[in-house]
């Protein structure tokens, strides 16, 4: 009996499971069927544009127009297409590569006029039986400070129609503002240079020379000390004017605080202490070159040098799950935070005593702002008599931040 009540539940079961495949198949079908004509050609487009803005995104150079315009060419829907600049072809992709002199002088006169163009087959002239070109369209790419800079050349097959003479006008508007961000790229880089060649200068005039004396008054009662001064002098200085990289380690970084430190401890004596409690699983989080040490050199400098006494100089970092908080602190004589706020304001002015800590602390917010936005700026807490803390948050990952070697 049991045997025959089993039968149908065992049909039940395989009836179901029919039927679940069956509208699984169904779902599948219908997932497919999502995507409406409308949102694959969107989809396309979208999908060729980030094709094409990598290398733009690099600058105007002929292996960029080499892989830029192909794509472009996709965008524009024409037989052929040309990159030309203000004095050369840098690519062409199609149809037309035998009119090349007459479309880089089309171009010039279109890059130098700031004025599209088209031209027909009579301006076209073609002693060629086989040639398919029947006209063109150019139109200037417009560069960041508002000039021509480049060209788009689209050839046609037949007379140019308003279609194609507005996707030509779209498309080198599109590609202008690609040039631009690849402009505005290299601007920050440039910048990002600067400011570590600024605080290059900076670390020069402030701590030499009070590094050389130091190591001059142990030449004669203590040559050994004085040779090992010498050494983390030579490393610290090698280490700050390193050419290569603009990120390091946070390893890296300390290490270079602690040869400061070194010389430092030479100058003050037991004046100065030191504490450290750095997590080792971020020793590896990159940062900023130089974003450390001026904030240590500021404790010492303008911190704990005008305070009698001895003074301690603290420097932490801890994992936070995806961010890496570091800390510098000082039981320093501190400074009143209004004081200190109009400084940082007047910085440009460079005006007050104490301005070359506040280029200091603004250059480093600035490098962590444009790196890693805004959110990680540094906070900066102090008091009159009661030291200063300044902190940072800085992520462990971050897309476009290398060590360089």
């Amino acid at each position: 009996m049991g045997a025959n009540l089993s039968a149908p539940f065992a049909v039940l079961a395989l009836v179901s499971a029919l039927a679940a495949a069956v509208f699984a198949v169904v779902r599948l079908r219908g997932r497919r069927g999502i995507a409406t004509a409308t949102q694959r050609a969107t989809y396309d487009v979208l999908h060729t544009a980030g094709l094409a803005a990598e290398p733009l995104r690099a600058g105007l150079s002929r292996p960029g127009a080499a892989k830029a315009v192909r794509h472009l060419r996709a965008l524009v829907g024409a037989p052929g297409l040309a990159l030309v600049d203000h004095t050369e072809l840098l690519a062409i992709d199609g149809d037309g590569a035998h009119h090349a002199e007459q479309f880089v002088a089309a171009a010039r006169r279109a890059v130098a006029a700031h004025r599209s163009t088209v031209l027909g087959q009579s301006e076209l002239g073609c002693d060629r039986i086989d040639c398919a070109v029947r006209g063109a369209v150019i139109a200037p790419l417009t560069g960041p400070d508002g000039t021509a800079v480049a060209a788009l050349v689209a050839i046609a097959d037949d007379q140019p129609a308003p279609g194609l003479v507005q996707a030509t006008l779209e498309t080198a508007r599109w590609a202008g503002a690609q040039l631009a961000l690849a402009e505005l790229d290299s601007s920050r880089e440039r910048l990002a240079r600067a400011e570590v060649r600024a605080l290059r200068a900076q670390i020069s005039p402030h701590f030499i020379y009070n590094a050389l004396t130091a190591i001059a008054s142990f030449v004669r009662t203590d040559p050994e000390r004085a040779r090992d001064l010498i050494l983390e002098f030579a490393e610290f200085t090698r280490y700050s004017f390193r050419a290569h990289g603009e990120f390091t380690t946070l390893a890296e970084e300390l290490r270079s605080i602690d040869r400061y430190l070194t010389i430092e401890r030479a100058r003050f004596g037991d004046r100065l202490q030191v504490r450290l409690q750095i997590a080792p699983e971020v020793l590896p989080v990159s940062l900023p070159f130089l974003c450390l040490q001026p904030l240590v050199e500021n404790a010492v400098r303008h911190g704990l040098s005008r305070k009698p006494g001895v003074g301690m100089v603290s420097i932490q970092a801890r994992d936070a799950g995806a961010e890496c908080h570091i800390t510098i602190e000082d039981d320093g004589v501190g400074m009143d935070p209004a004081v200190f706020a109009a400084g940082i304001a007047d910085v440009a002015a460079d005006a007050g005593e104490d301005s070359g800590q506040h280029v200091g602390l603004s250059n480093v917010d600035e490098r962590l702002r444009s790196v890693f936005g805004d959110q990680f700026g540094l906070v900066v807490e102090t008091g009159l008599g009661a030291g200063t803390r300044v902190s940072m948050r800085v992520p462990k990952f971050h897309p476009g931040v290398r060590t360089g070697r």
